[in-house]
């Protein structure tokens, strides 16, 4: 077929027409339905790999979700776990890395990153606890270092999570649950007069104490205002955020301490660990067209501080057999970031092929003072390990070019270059000082088809994640501040019939260092270099106007590629992951959502010799609108109420009594059946 000379391939410009769709549907009521999210969820023809893809806000409302966090295991692949208290930051694992709490994985919330370099408690923290899941309006996901727009954290993958600008009727949503769970919610949008823009807010409280034999007492407030005007194509928003959070942790804990009866499955050893958090922000988002060229800026600032009590090894420093001391200790940060980046789209023609050039600058600066470690005794103060000032810049500039040569050919090729600077000011003088680093990142990828409804995607392309600043400036064995990954990519998009699509993607991913956590340190460090192999398979599939299946299955195999007598296993890369759904919507006053998730075992060590265990747990919703304004929804979470781990870890550790430290497994269980009761009325 002949391409019409309008046709645009620049994906920023398909994303803002899938944003119009998004939006569009929310405003009606009744939208929820299968079919409308089979349609906003299509990629066939817009998207640039096989493993990219949207998920609509309307199917994650659908869904029982135990954490905030969890919106992004509609990622296909993507496992989000907990090893402490519910307050912190979540453990997150995709193709074969375990990602810790963010690194690897760069995840932006209404246009703002949520990685944080430089933490005090590991690289790229990413705490999403101040998501509000029903003001999502969808999920933009990408994996693999494939566009140039995005740099650091982003070679496992990429998550836009966009807000919506307006709800079609204000809500009042209160949920009770076991363990002391209570959140109650209030949002919506304003009338406002004609072409005056749009308001939109939401306000949560919530609390929980969870099964802990030490109750996690997480409360928490957040709040947002977003205030918008015209459309993602040609408009501006402008969003406030408020969070804060405080809780008792509920660290993982030694197997040998359950075995042995000293505490119970969901008790603990340390009952003054846990955290307070406080995150305010402030961006902006401006969109023009002009004719055909497309121009966008963003522009965000962040405040956020943590203090965060840990004790991964109980006694492992203290040499008393009391341990009147013991292993807790202090890790605090507040910081300031602010960044700016801007973008344009712009058509051409190449004799008769259609052509879009895209680039950009993006700025960034981080100012944290102070950024600490500290001993301490049940949140007591005993002495200062050490306090550093750091101020973190980078700068990047991109290009990408889309071409359509041919009907059943076009190509993506990108350019990206970082430049980084990190000024570290410690108490101890040696580790004061100033390192600079820059990385160029070139990006190419093919996609081929459509032919018999599918398409095919050959993909390649460089990236990094960055070291914390302090870790360059150390004066023994610096480490590189900023590592190359590489990645490839094939995969096949194949729309089977109306409603049914399949994905299929075969990735490799090679890494010059990992990042591995620490025990001793509740850190991650630099390590060995990697590579990663793997294979995706995805499916989804509209059966009528109501019921809806969905099947995620991932491999991958994960080695250090040098020699070393450790061995080649990199410890925590998870093998095998499935995730299977099954949608009801609006069927009369029911509906309802079933979702089984396995999480497959990994190594714990590099000889593979200690290996955790294996997990299956199913999450179900059930719905009851009894009329147009009211409904009630039951969420069980682990129904089969299935006794495994959230997480393990393998290092040694010292309980009080112990001569000796111990090799052990550490585990944080996964919590047992809970069920959660919400109320919804919508005013109008």
């Amino acid at each position: 077929m002949a391409v019409p000379l309008h046709w645009r391939p620049s994906l920023p410009l398909l994303w803002a027409a899938a944003s119009v769709g998004l939006c569009a549907s929310v405003q009606a009521q009744g939208a929820d339905t299968v079919q409308v999210r089979a349609e906003l969820e299509n990629m066939a023809g817009l998207a640039r790999s096989a493993s990219e893809g949207i998920v609509s806000g309307e199917r994650l409302r659908t869904m029982p979700l135990l954490r905030p966090g969890e919106v992004l295991e509609m990622v296909p692949g993507l496992m989000v776990t907990q090893h402490a208290g519910d307050g912190k930051a979540n453990q997150y694992f995709l193709r074969g890395f375990n990602l810790d709490h963010g690194t690897d994985f760069a995840t932006f919330v209404a246009g703002m990153p949520v990685n944080m370099p430089s933490h005090a408690h590991g690289q790229g923290y990413t705490d999403l606890n101040f998501l509000i899941p029903e003001l999502i309006q969808k999920v933009r996901y990408q994996k693999g270092p494939y566009d140039a727009q995005v740099g650091d954290f982003a070679s496992a993958g990429t998550a836009h999570i966009d807000y919506l600008r307006q709800m079609d009727s204000p809500l009042a949503q209160v949920t009770l649950g076991q363990g002391g769970f209570r959140r109650m919610l209030l949002a919506g949008s304003p009338t406002a007069a004609p072409g005056q823009g749009q308001l939109l807010y939401g306000l949560e409280a919530f609390r929980n104490d969870g099964p802990w034999q030490t109750p996690e007492d997480l409360r928490k407030l957040n709040g947002v205002l977003r205030y918008s005007d015209g459309s993602a194509l040609n408009g501006f928003s402008l969003t406030a955020m408020a969070y804060k959070g405080q809780w008792t942790s509920t660290d993982q804990v030694p197997q040998r301490a359950i075995d042995q009866g000293v505490i119970g499955r969901y008790g603990s050893l340390d009952s003054t660990t846990g955290g307070q958090t406080q995150r305010y922000s402030l961006s902006g988002e401006w969109s023009w067209l002009q004719g055909d060229t497309r121009t966008r800026a963003n522009a965000w600032w962040l405040k956020s501080s943590l203090d965060l009590w840990s004790n991964f090894q109980y006694c492992l420093s203290d040499p008393s057999t009391h341990c009147p001391t013991g292993d807790q200790f202090m890790q605090r940060e507040q910081r300031q970031a602010m960044g700016l980046a801007l973008s344009q789209s712009v058509p051409a023609q190449w004799g008769d092929k259609a052509v879009d050039n895209s680039y950009g600058l993006q700025l960034r600066q981080d100012n944290i003072a102070p950024i600490g470690l500290y001993a301490t005794r049940e949140r007591e103060l005993l002495r200062t390990v050490r306090q550093d000032q750091v101020v973190q810049r980078s700068a990047a500039i991109w290009f990408q070019n889309d071409v359509r040569w041919w009907p059943w050919l076009r190509s993506i090729a990108g350019l990206r270059a970082d430049a980084y600077q990190f000024d570290v000011a410690s108490t101890l003088p040696q580790h004061s000082g100033r390192s600079n680093a820059h990385m160029s990142s070139p990006k190419l990828g093919l996609v081929l088809g459509p032919w018999h409804k599918a398409e095919v995607y050959l993909n390649h392309g460089q990236g990094f994640h960055s070291n914390d600043a302090r870790g360059t400036i150390q004066p023994v064995d610096p480490v590189s501040p900023l590592v190359r990954t590489r990645a490839s990519e094939i995969g096949v998009r194949w729309t089977v019939q109306p409603g049914w699509t399949s994905t299929v993607s075969l990735w490799q991913l090679k890494s010059d260092s990992e990042l591995l956590f620490v025990g001793d340190a509740g850190t991650t460090e630099p390590s060995r270099p990697s590579r990663r192999t793997g294979l995706e398979w995805g499916h989804f599939v509209r059966v009528g106007q109501h019921v809806a299946l969905d099947a995620d299955l991932s491999w991958s195999r994960a080695r250090f590629t040098d020699a070393d007598a450790a061995g080649p296993f990199i410890p925590g890369a998870v093998t095998t992951t499935a995730n299977l759904g099954i949608t009801l919507d609006a069927w009369g006053p029911w509906s309802g959502s079933f979702r089984v998730r396995y999480f497959g075992p990994r190594p714990l060590i590099e000889d593979a010799s200690v290996r955790s265990a294996s997990s299956l747990i199913g999450n179900l919703r059930v719905g009851y609108r009894w009329d147009a304004r009211n409904r009630l929804s039951l969420d069980v979470f682990n129904l089969f109420n299935t006794r495994s781990q959230d997480i393990e870890y393998f290092y040694e550790s010292r309980l009080k009594g112990e001569a000796v430290p111990v090799w052990d497994r550490h585990v944080h269980p996964a919590e047992p059946r809970q069920l959660r009761l919400s109320w919804r009325h919508r005013f109008d």
